[in-house]
């Protein structure tokens, strides 16, 4: 029985990670953090099947205990302050878990778990101002946030030990991808939420920020078969992850409010305050290395995405 270790478990990709490891008959250890609140919700359908270990992306000593305890084939290194718009008020923390913090996590592999292999969560956010269209491997970088400053380091750091130590460490370039599970800071979940609450008679309108900003969005269930993919491979690289489609936030409250049978137009209102200092207008990505060298494809449509996070949050505020 294989032994894989997941950083960040209990967030969105965490959750869909351990269950696809789960069902292919791995020993599941997560790495939390001591918290005074703790939320395991996302993983609470799988409490009874997983590990869970204390550590700490800031304390290089607590991961290198973690990695001698539970001694990983695989590591997967998704914590990370994740939400785009906290990393300009917190861009010191940021750097600190998005950048240093993968390289405590690889230098407590060399050290601790050198056959292992490890997978950075790198982001499309990394592009930024894009220099090209559709998004690949070779891009530039050209980050408009301290949140994708801090990937690049992050995923450049992963290649120099990859090259340095002859370590087996890839990094996936994820572009969006969204589920049920989705915090409700971003904004695909903030409109299947705000839709539902509409439905419902809870809340009359949703404001949002820049309706034409474009993005690639994906299902993260998809996407973490990516991940797992990368670390079958004899040699470690690394991938862009993308459905390849490119579609406004506008889109998505159309088909939000139309699974709800709402008319966006009348709910939906535009609110300069939501706009960030820089904005990343047009992420795209072309995933033909995945499809080719990993044989992996999305399988959840744009449109299905949508419509899966809308009724799933009719459903949970229903209940209440």
């Amino acid at each position: 029985m294989p032994t894989a270790l997941i950083t960040g478990v209990t967030g969105q990709d965490g959750s869909y990670l351990a269950e696809w490891l789960l069902g292919r008959g791995y020993r599941v250890v997560g790495m939390v953090r001591r918290a005074s609140t703790e939320n395991f919700e996302r993983i609470a359908h799988l409490r009874d099947r997983l590990e869970l270990r204390q550590a700490d992306l800031l304390d290089q000593l607590s991961l290198i205990d973690l990695l001698r305890t539970v001694r990983p084939d695989e590591i997967y290194n998704l914590a990370a302050q994740s939400f785009v718009p906290t990393s300009w008020s917190q861009p010191v923390l940021t750097a600190e878990f998005d950048a240093v913090g993968v390289t405590r996590l690889l230098e407590a592999m060399r050290l601790a778990a050198p056959e292992a292999r490890f997978y950075q969560a790198s982001s499309s956010e990394m592009f930024g101002k894009v220099r090209e269209t559709p998004q690949r491997e070779t891009t530039p970088f050209h980050p408009r946030s301290p949140y994708g400053v801090a990937k690049v380091y992050g995923h450049h750091i992963t290649v120099n030990y990859r090259e340095s130590y002859d370590l087996y460490a890839c990094s996936g370039i994820l572009f969006n991808h969204e589920s049920p599970r989705r915090g409700r800071e971003f904004v695909t979940r903030k409109i299947s939420d705000g839709v539902a609450r509409i439905k419902l008679g809870l809340a009359s309108e949703l404001a949002l920020g820049n309706l034409s900003a474009r993005r690639d969005w994906g299902f993260a269930g998809d996407y973490v078969e990516a991940m797992w993919r990368m670390l079958q491979q004899p040699a470690p690289d690394d991938y862009v992850v993308a459905t390849g489609e490119s579609h406004a936030v506008q889109e998505v409250v159309e088909i939000a409010c139309g699974c709800a049978g709402l008319d966006w137009r009348a709910v939906v209102r535009e609110d300069a305050a939501l706009l960030r200092p820089a904005e990343v207008d047009h992420l795209v990505g072309d995933a033909s290395k995945a499809r080719r060298v990993l044989g992996w494809a999305p399988r959840v449509s744009f449109p299905e995405l949508v419509e899966m996070m809308v009724r799933a949050d009719i459903e949970r505020v229903r209940r209440g």
